[in-house]
């Protein structure tokens, strides 16, 4: 029996070439059709907010699509990215860089959001009273945050079978499973070879399905937006108008001051780089979900030069530890909730506050509803806080969402072509070419 752990040799059936196949469907002017759609979905929602709100279904169902196929295209990309790397202790290194990026970067955001917030004070002087609803709604959040512990997390990394990694769409049990999957298949060795060429051919499959979904973006998009704007109503936004200008103003100021001297420093331009993935961005801005680009982020994060291991592995795992923009906001809201309370808080209790963040907002991110979930364990461990002072944030959540799903979004962009540049597993020059606008099957690598 052989023992080879090599790559395996996928004979004739070779895989496809992550670069110039199984790319999203290439439609010229989507992201001017998700532009249009977005506005009309604002101007619906204003109009006739009751017409708008029965649109729910055309976000929801295009949200649907997009994860039904995140767990095989994970599975897919990691397997395929393994089992040809050759050797476990690359795929190990890469996750432990990847860790390590992620908690530094992260942490960095965390910190940002408290400077801002310190500073703006957006919630002094403010005082909102909540509804019933959304103390019913904070209550659930504040029993969710009860089960909140580090060994939950880590358990919910396991899943009850291998089937329920699938169905459960819980991306770090899909991780393990895939990453187990392919270490096995690169212990087979070549015998394993029909299996890989078989599982390569099924991931640019589905990749292609991924390019039919995205035509269905737009009217995503129109639906997710007029629901929004329709049931919430633009009123709700002068209310915590203060807030939500802090948090799009220290986005945007994390974007394109610490990320951008990231980019720079790895050596290519943060500006081009959103320019390629302007449609991911716009996607994610009308739909308000990050997820709803990861399949096609991990295809063009491949056409541009990363390694399909290096993308296999930072793509998924950054979806769950690399939430810049979800950093920034939770820091945000939980010292803003302690303004509109009335709570003065020392600077030791911030600090204590930014601290018990550094773990809780790596600890909920399999949970539903992550970012309430998370605000309400925290502030439950400064009794001085009102756990209820969260309902004030419920109204206007969805406005902040884009801000936090768009950061996230380009955090884990760059945390690809960071990890994927020191783990040496980046093609600089053909990235370099490509993000000028030359179209990868041209770019010699």
């Amino acid at each position: 029996m052989s023992t080879q752990t090599g790559p395996l040799d996928l004979g004739a059936g070779h895989a496809p070439d992550p670069h110039t196949s199984g790319a999203p469907s290439r439609a010229p002017h989507l992201y001017l059709q998700v532009l249009v759609a977005i506005a009309l979905g604002v101007l619906l929602g204003l109009v006739r907010p009751d017409y708008a709100v029965a649109m729910k279904p055309l976000g929801d169902g295009f949200i649907k699509l997009i994860k039904m196929l995140i767990a095989p295209i994970v599975f897919t990309t990691i397997v395929t990215g393994i089992a040809q790397t050759g050797a476990m202790k690359h795929v190990g290194r890469i996750g432990l860089r990847a860790l390590l990026y992620f908690e530094v970067v992260s942490t960095l955001a965390l910190i940002i959001g408290l400077i801002v917030v310190r500073t703006l004070q957006p919630g002094v002087g403010t005082s909102l009273a909540p509804s019933a609803a959304e103390q019913a709604a904070v209550s659930t959040y504040a029993a969710a945050s009860k089960n909140l512990s580090t060994t939950q997390f880590l358990l919910n990394i396991i899943p009850d079978s291998l089937v329920s990694a699938f169905t459960s769409g819980e991306i770090l049990q899909v991780l393990l499973v895939s990453i187990l999957f392919g270490v096995a298949l690169l212990g087979v060795g070549r015998h394993g070879g029909a299996l890989l060429s078989f599982i390569a051919t099924v991931s640019n499959v589905l990749f292609r399905i991924v390019g039919i979904v995205m035509r269905l973006a737009p009217i995503g998009a129109f639906g997710a937006m007029a629901y929004t704007v329709g049931n919430h109503g633009i009123e709700s936004l002068w209310a915590l108008g203060k807030l939500l200008v802090a948090v799009y103003v220290t986005c945007a100021l994390f974007v394109f001051v610490v990320l951008n001297a990231i980019a720079a420093a790895v050596g290519f331009s943060l500006l081009k780089l959103l320019r390629y993935i302007a449609e991911e961005l716009l996607i994610v801005l009308g739909t308000s979900s990050s997820e709803s680009a990861l399949p096609r982020l991990m295809t063009k994060m491949q056409r541009l030069g990363c390694s399909p291991t290096v993308v296999g592995l930072v793509v998924p795992t950054g979806y769950s530890f690399n939430l810049d923009g979800t950093s920034i906001y939770m820091t945000m809201a939980a010292i803003f909730v302690a303004q509109i309370s009335g709570v003065h808080l020392s600077l030791g209790q911030e600090l204590g506050i930014l601290a018990l963040l550094m773990l809780t907002s790596k600890g909920a991110a399999a949970v539903t509803g992550s970012g309430f979930v998370t605000l309400a364990a925290t502030l439950s461990a400064f009794p001085a806080i009102p756990v209820a002072g969260l309902a004030a944030l419920l109204g206007v959540d969805r406005f902040m969402s884009e801000a936090r799903a768009i950061t996230n979004l380009i955090g884990n962009a760059v945390a690809t072509m960071v990890i994927a540049k020191w783990d040496g597993a980046l093609d600089l020059e053909r990235a370099r070419r490509v993000l000028d606008g030359h179209a990868p099957d041209d770019v010699v690598s």
